[in-house]
């Protein structure tokens, strides 16, 4: 099997719509928030990865992207928010990237500003179920993770790997 093959998806369309989300969505377009987007994997890493984001979203300038609406309902207030942000937040729990990889071909890739979280905090590699990890070392971890994409976004060389909008812990200091 070819890796470089790109794979699509097909799904049902809907004419459906989220209220909040139409409601969320346009609330953030007038208010010129970033989208912050995260990996939703269901071990400990991709947990994380989302309650960071949740930590980001409520820091002003930002809000809490939809991916699931991203993706699945493209004309939704939500998915023109995103699409049209001049930055993308997105905080994936691990080094393979899905939602980055996925994302890169919905957001242009100079608007898209991805971190490896698991590369920043680099603990439980042997570890899937995140309720193997006390609540309070779930939250403090992400917390921290919070705290570095925010910084790295305010000093946007620290940590960015050299070819692209990355970021992953430094590895000469660690942060």
């Amino acid at each position: 099997m070819n890796v470089e093959a790109q794979k699509s998806i097909q799904m049902n369309s809907t004419r459906a719509v989220c209220p909040i989300g139409e409601s969320t969505g346009k609330k953030n377009i007038r208010e010129y928030n970033i989208p912050v987007l995260s990996c939703e994997g269901a071990c400990i890493r991709g947990e994380i990865a989302r309650l960071a984001a949740n930590i980001i979203s409520r820091t002003e300038r930002f809000g809490r992207g939809c991916h699931g609406e991203l993706i699945t309902v493209p004309d939704s207030a939500i998915a023109h928010w995103i699409k049209s942000s001049e930055k993308v937040v997105l905080i994936d729990g691990c080094f393979l990237r899905c939602h980055g990889r996925i994302l890169e071909n919905i957001i242009a890739k100079d608007k898209l500003v991805q971190f490896d979280a698991l590369s920043h905090y680099n603990k439980y590699t042997d570890v899937f179920d995140y309720e193997a990890v006390p609540e309070k070392e779930r939250q403090e971890t992400a917390q921290s993770v919070a705290a570095w994409v925010l910084d790295s976004l305010d000093n946007p060389e620290h940590n960015r790997t050299p070819t692209c909008n990355t970021f992953v812990a430094c590895s000469s200091c660690g942060e």
